[in-house]
């Protein structure tokens, strides 16, 4: 039986092919599963008994807001990695989800300003769900600042990292909020623990709505990290004999 080496794709050499090839193919099923998982969500889910069709928009916030705080778990765990094992490419990785993390936080807020509207009668509080989201946000943007103010690609490595694992304890935070402090936001409408609290068709479109996020994020980290490859590995001779035969 043939042992398939994992630790031998933690080489950018190694990586830069393999992303190349998965890349297209998350693409794709981003597209698919959010066509499909808007055509429910809009058309099919029935309307809500108590705030109408104004609620649909739960099906982009929701997985926004999912992907959000996930993305930044997963880039604080690329730069534990990096810290740990001293990897480039750990350390890329981490890079190449920022901007994403970013756009899904901002998406979530904006999104979730135009829900508060019609629920709230206000686009904004300081709610402590919002607040904590509204950080999140930052401590993206604050990643890939401080990522752009360091010339140097292993200070800048290192830096990155510690900020991403300090500014992982606010995830948890965002989570919970509306358990540990009296807030306006609702609770989760979906828990591993508890029933769903509401209609299976609602359920599945969000469901498909967050598998089309995070598809979505694989396929842009993936493209995103290649360029980082090739950036940080200029001086590499394959990168070289990469870059010659594509002339």
């Amino acid at each position: 039986m043939t042992s398939i080496h994992w630790f031998r794709f933690s080489s950018p050499a190694s990586f830069y092919p393999l992303a190349g090839r998965l890349a297209p193919w998350f693409g794709w099923a981003a597209g698919l599963f959010a066509l499909a998982g808007l055509a429910i969500g809009f058309f099919v889910a029935p309307t809500d008994y108590q705030q109408g069709e104004s609620y649909r928009i739960i099906f982009i916030h929701v997985p926004a807001a999912w992907m959000a705080m996930f993305t930044y778990l997963v880039m604080a765990g690329w730069s534990a990695a990096s810290l740990i094992w001293n990897t480039r490419l750990s350390a890329m990785m981490a890079q190449a989800l920022a901007p994403t993390g970013a756009m899904f936080a901002f998406v979530s807020l904006w999104t979730g300003a135009f829900w508060g509207r019609p629920t709230w009668g206000t686009y904004w509080v300081w709610d402590a769900r919002l607040t904590s989201t509204l950080i999140l946000l930052f401590l993206y943007l604050g990643f890939i600042a401080l990522r752009a103010a360091i010339d140097d690609p292993r200070r800048a490595d290192k830096a990155c990292a510690l900020l991403a694992l300090v500014g992982a304890v606010n995830v948890p935070i965002i989570y919970f909020s509306v358990r540990w402090w009296n807030t306006l936001h609702q609770g989760a409408s979906v828990s591993l623990t508890s029933s769903p609290k509401m209609a299976q068709t609602m359920l599945l479109a969000m469901l498909i709505m967050a598998f089309a996020a995070w598809f979505y994020t694989i396929a842009v980290a993936l493209a995103r990290v290649r360029h980082l490859i090739l950036e940080r590995e200029a001086h590499a001779d394959w990168t070289r004999r990469l870059v010659e035969g594509s002339r």
